[in-house]
């Protein structure tokens, strides 16, 4: 059985333990939170804006800290899963890691790359696992994808589009500041970051265009260049306009096919979803069987990974620290592009 100590019950930290509860072999068996409202079980004021909102929970029979040093010290713990905000993750997990606990920390993994760079020298030094909770591949839509890539079925990865958009988070006083949150670039396009780190690697530069919201990028596209030439780009960022809170899409493109994906959140319109398609070479279009549309299912998937991974002692290929450690510098990067006007080598 592995034992389970969660550090911060907010949207992501509730998610999580809702989770655990879904997959064999895993208990949380400890919490962390300051609030003492939420470490009492009243977690009636978490809202997300996705799977269930906060209720009154039973947290009978496990132990509960105010701190998190006191957590990282008990020794019935196996993994310290981190759900703090961003700017708490470097601290905590190498806290946690030097204690002798695995690491699961919610991305971003940190909101500069010397942290991040920190964290997973510490993790090994330590000889413990560090993942980071990078829940897109996850995704059945995107899980698709990244199998159709590596399992080459449709040939060779030609290049890929990705879009990630949302309405200005108004109730989030703190997205714009780069030492807290970091800003679209690094709580939203971090996602389609690792993706791409994932399945094209590193790029030897990248050429974005964007605007700037104080120190932190608000809205960009960026071009990815690679050696052999890939055509891979993104686009990301916030809009002004309340009435599409979030969409994210793909165009993926292959020897033999054409993937196919895009989401609209349009709440007082009805969403609207072009569903996986796949456009193969011999002129047929198909929509693959994926798993229900709710989005909990992907971090059940997600924990399950960290879950074996810690059983076997085995790092997970897509929650390692060294590839969210990249996603950070593409950012990083990004970032500096949309400032200077130019392309910036990685």
């Amino acid at each position: 059985m592995i034992r389970v100590g969660i550090a911060g019950i907010g949207f992501m930290g509730m998610t999580h333990y809702l989770a655990y509860q879904k997959i064999r072999g895993v208990k949380v068996t400890a919490l962390c939170e300051q609030d003492p409202k939420r470490l009492a079980g009243d977690w009636r004021s978490i809202k997300g804006n996705f799977g269930p909102q906060g209720q009154m929970m039973d947290l009978s029979g496990i132990r509960r800290y105010a701190e998190l040093d006191e957590m990282v010290a008990d020794p019935d713990l196996d993994l310290i899963d981190i759900c703090l905000p961003p700017a708490a993750h470097p601290g905590a997990t190498i806290a946690a890691l030097r204690g002798g606990k695995h690491v699961f920390c919610e991305k971003p993994i940190s909101l500069n790359p010397a942290d991040a760079t920190r964290m997973v020298q510490t993790a090994a030094k330590a000889e413990r696992l560090l993942m980071i909770g990078h829940v897109l591949p996850f995704f059945p839509e995107y899980q698709f994808a990244y199998q159709a890539i590596t399992s080459g079925k449709y040939g060779q990865l030609l290049g890929g589009h990705f879009k990630r958009v949302i309405s200005d988070p108004l109730w989030l006083p703190d997205f714009y500041n780069p030492a807290k949150v970091g800003g679209p670039m690094l709580d939203l396009h971090v996602h389609d970051a690792h993706f791409i780190r994932v399945v094209f690697g590193m790029p030897k530069a990248v050429q974005s265009i964007g605007t700037m919201r104080g120190e932190v990028v608000e809205r960009f596209t960026t071009q990815f260049l690679y050696d052999p030439p890939r055509m891979v780009t993104a686009t990301s960022g916030v809009i002004a306009q309340q009435g599409r809170p979030f969409t994210h899409a793909y165009e993926i493109y292959l020897e033999k096919a054409t993937l196919l994906f895009d989401y609209m959140a349009l709440p007082k319109l009805g969403d609207a979803v072009t569903p996986l398609t796949v456009l193969t070479s011999d002129g047929k279009a198909m929509r693959p069987k994926l798993p229900g549309g709710d989005p909990t299912v992907a971090f059940v998937a997600e924990l399950g990974e960290v879950v074996r991974s810690v059983r076997n002692n085995k790092p997970s290929p897509l929650l390692a620290g060294e590839l969210a450690r990249d996603a950070v510098v593409l950012c990083q990067k990004q970032t500096e592009s949309v400032r200077k006007s130019r392309a910036v080598k990685v």
